[in-house]
């Protein structure tokens, strides 16, 4: 019996040893699932190539900009190029801006009073600069340089219109690329008064319009590989740039800040609209050049 006892014993302790293994082995296969490394999709070459590639786009669209012709040459009696520069070291302002011949029709005086009282206003420039300084501590302001640009496009519609486009371009402390923002003008040359939306469009017709512009800017969408990420314009931003047009006699061009209609680095600053497009949003009026 003693011996019968000794075996018994010996096949319960080896029979614990098995369970045991068997209630390890899950425990070791769930953790050897948890420290499986799995691949990272997100990789920071793809990342830096993606950047390198929007800061060149931006570049092109910037450089397309300030190429685009304008009627400036054409107009060398009637133009008076202007321009104001101060270099400090913490910051250069760069205003270059038209002045028309007064000699030649004494109301051009309106256009001018405006542009260098109103318009091309140092002391304002300068208080921005000033406040964008006091954001950054006296390290940063040392490091980085502030620059105002100023320059302009200028089209001659007819006799009696004139629209101007000036471009600001903001190099803020800091920005690896500058900002554009934008202001247009039309005048007036025999009135000498300068002309807003409403006389050129219906009253009213600020909704009618902005679908028109945003059915063009979503046929780009669609169409165009420069127009991806760009996006419809709201009824706020469009009211705030309604006056933001230049003129020509076969279409109106519209102009909005960046990040308005388009990022920085896709799409474009403006879009154009044929005046053909727009017959049912024109005033018609003799007091407008537009009609036809």
């Amino acid at each position: 019996m003693k011996y019968i006892y000794i075996g018994i014993l010996m096949l319960l302790f080896l029979s614990c040893k098995d369970d045991g293994r068997q209630e390890q082995t899950p425990e070791t296969e769930e953790t050897e699932n948890v420290v499986t490394p799995t691949e990272d999709t997100l990789k920071p070459g793809d990342r830096d190539v993606d950047a390198l590639n929007k800061s060149i786009s931006i570049e092109v669209k910037q450089k397309e900009l300030i190429e685009k012709k304008d009627q400036r040459s054409e107009f060398q009696k009637l133009i008076l190029d202007k321009k104001y520069v101060i270099d400090q070291k913490d910051y250069t302002i760069n205003f270059k801006y038209p002045l028309l011949d007064e000699s030649l029709h004494a109301s051009n005086r309106n256009f001018n009073e405006f542009i260098t009282n109103y318009y091309v206003n140092i002391k304002k420039t300068l208080s921005d600069i000033q406040a964008s300084k006091m954001l950054c501590d006296s390290i940063e302001t040392i490091k980085f340089r502030e620059e105002r640009f100023i320059d302009y496009k200028i089209y001659i519609v007819n006799d009696q219109l004139l629209s101007v486009l000036f471009y600001k371009e903001s190099f803020y402390s800091g920005a690896m690329h500058p900002s554009y923002s934008f202001d247009c003008f039309n005048f007036d040359l025999i009135n000498g008064v300068f002309m807003t939306y409403e006389d050129f469009f219906n009253q009213g017709s600020e909704d009618e319009l902005l679908n028109i512009i945003n059915e063009k800017i979503l046929k780009k969408i669609q169409n165009s590989d420069m127009y991806y990420d760009c996006w419809a314009l709201s009824p706020s931003d469009f009211f705030e740039s309604k006056n933001n047009f230049v003129l020509n006699d076969t279409y109106i061009e519209f102009y909005f800040d960046d990040c308005v209609m388009c990022p920085s680095y896709t799409g474009s600053y403006s879009i154009q609209l044929p005046l053909v497009d727009l017959l049912s949003v024109l005033k018609k009026s003799n007091s407008n050049p537009l009609v036809f």
